[in-house]
């Protein structure tokens, strides 16, 4: 059975990628029962294209931007040694605008530095993509939804001026009576499997995602 496996590796002619995902409970996948989220999804969808792909879920429940600052280098440069071909997603700041961020004392202003600061020094580093944080399904829904808005605007403009590719998903799903639904019907923040597989198709339909997987 080890002589196959060992066989089986060798004679695996898939293009071999390395990606981490790393951000919130979003990218975490919390509230899917299937334990995907939609960073499992879009990685299986790769996969089936014909690449190998390990997938490495680094989200954390909770955390703000001021606490991933200081855990990201560390997390992802130990699963991407130089000599693979690593890529990173980051997905963050929905929790800056909830319950953690207002108990740390975090304004707008913070999360825009903090992410500047991550996506600069990331992208010196490693190809690297931003998707913004999505929308919110709890009782103080149209408030909350307006500050994730303002803020995935502010990050667009990070990225343009980083130059770093960004994806706006909290519009679409702002809209998605899916995504909304199940979030309300679950916790109030994250959706079920079919919120997670809606987010899913957003990404891997996307231009800066799509060019990781171009021959």
């Amino acid at each position: 059975m080890q002589l196959r496996t060992a066989i089986s590796f060798m004679s695996d002619s898939r293009k071999e990628i390395r990606i981490c995902f790393i951000g919130e409970s979003f990218v975490n996948g919390t509230g899917d029962p299937e334990f995907l989220g939609w960073t499992g999804r879009v990685c299986r969808n790769a996969e089936s294209r014909g690449y190998a792909i390990t997938h490495y879920n680094l989200g954390v429940r909770a955390e703000t931007t001021r606490y991933l600052k200081k855990r990201w280098y560390s997390e992802v440069s130990y699963r991407l040694p130089k000599e693979s071909d690593g890529r990173v997603v980051f997905s963050f700041g929905a929790n800056d605008s909830g319950w953690a961020g207002k108990q740390q004392g975090i304004e707008l202003s913070e999360s825009i530095a903090n992410a500047r600061n991550i996506l600069s020094q990331a992208k010196q580093l490693y190809p690297i993509l931003m998707v913004s944080p999505p929308p919110c399904g709890d009782v103080d829904q149209e408030k909350r939804n307006q500050i994730l808005a303002n803020l995935s605007q502010e990050f667009a403009l990070v990225c343009d001026q980083l130059d770093v590719p960004y994806l706006d998903v909290f519009s679409s799903l702002v809209k998605s009576p899916i995504w909304l639904a199940e979030a309300k019907a679950n916790d109030g923040a994250h959706p079920k499997a079919d919120g997670y597989a809606e987010f899913a198709a957003i990404v891997q339909n996307w231009e800066g995602w799509l060019n990781w997987f171009t021959p």
